[in-house]
């Protein structure tokens, strides 16, 4: 055995850095402060108009990490290449600006490595950076208990959080993350796994600590609800001869209306009320403060942009989405 295979790493950490230089730092040193230490990370530097490179330099002395400098592909692509680079059995996934707690890499790999049959575990986050989620833990707002199936993935009657670490044999089974996704490619991937026939768990403690922050994808609800709809209507397609095809329909349906809904919102906001309203349908049902707004809306359109930017006045889009997947069985992201 060569001195390069004798220190192969238990696990790869891929970190992509698209528009999170400013906050690489915090997560690299998370990395560092790990209780368990045989890893390595390969963070991507994929076209970021920002200096990755400089965030980078002070751990390029620390042999355990290592910079790939692409062109922009999106994140999916970034994680692509890092892990068609990288040497562990076990691929870990910690996105730029979020942070391991010391514990993450020892017990998620003790999890993993227990069980050849799982294709990847996940765990519960503590949310913090913008205020109104600050200590939160991400399983008072998302379902993360009970069993980890296609069924339940695809309704999200259990969510995933994105700092899992899968199995390499697994990932490349379904050929990686979808390229083609520009978000929600971590649900795409899950979805693809356990149809293939792995398992998934999902460790209930809090080993990360997931950072919401504007600019973010995951604050990006119209580009993430249209990845959405692209999945689902892949996932329809590729499941038509199971009986998960029709959830995989039935919350196509949902993101669809969902999607409608939201362009609405941003019709009436550029001052297309007609468009907007007439894509606002149903909105009567959701709530007696929808009712007064539409009331008003259709008295006096000028108003409309007004209330919609009074968010403390009128249901979020992302709340009420979350309220109509629950009541339809399902959760979300």
């Amino acid at each position: 055995m060569d001195e390069r295979e004798a220190c192969r790493p238990s696990v790869s950490v891929i970190v992509p850095g698209y528009g999170v230089a400013h906050l690489l730092g915090e997560t690299l040193a998370s990395l560092q402060a790990q209780v368990r230490c045989d890893w390595e990370a390969i963070v991507v530097d994929d076209g970021d108009p920002d200096d990755v490179a400089r965030a980078f330099a002070p751990f390029s002395h620390d042999p355990r990490f290592r910079l790939l400098s692409t062109d922009n592909g999106g994140l999916a692509a970034a994680r692509n290449r890092a892990i068609a680079v990288s040497r562990a059995p076990f691929v870990a996934l910690l996105d730029g600006d979020d942070l391991y707690e010391p514990e993450y890499v020892g017990r998620m790999l003790k999890a993993i490595e227990a069980d050849p049959g799982l294709g990847f575990v996940s765990c519960d986050a503590t949310m913090f950076g913008a205020r109104r989620y600050a200590g939160r833990l991400y399983s008072d707002d998302h379902p993360m208990a009970g069993p980890v199936t296609l069924e339940r993935v695809l309704s999200r009657e259990v969510a995933i959080v994105v700092a899992a670490i899968i199995r390499r044999s697994a990932f490349e089974s379904v050929g990686g993350f979808d390229s083609r996704l520009r978000s929600v490619e971590d649900l795409d991937l899950w979805i693809r796994l356990l149809a293939a026939g792995w398992r998934g768990e999902v460790v209930r403690q809090p080993l990360v600590r997931y950072r919401r922050r504007r600019g973010s994808l995951s604050d990006q609800p119209l580009g993430m609800l249209a990845s959405s709809c692209d999945v689902y209507r892949k996932a329809g397609a590729a499941l038509r001869t199971r009986s998960e095809g029709c959830t995989a329909e039935r919350m196509l349906a949902i993101c669809s209306n969902e999607l409608e809904w939201l362009k609405g919102q941003e019709a009436i906001l550029r001052g297309d009320y007609k468009s907007g309203l007439a894509l606002l349908r149903g909105a009567e049902q959701r709530s007696w403060r929808w009712r007064f707004a539409l009331a008003i809306f259709r008295r006096a359109a000028w108003a409309a942009p007004l209330l919609l930017r009074l968010r403390a006045a009128l249901p979020r889009p992302l709340d009420l989405l979350s309220a109509r997947r629950r009541s339809a069985g399902a959760s979300w992201k």
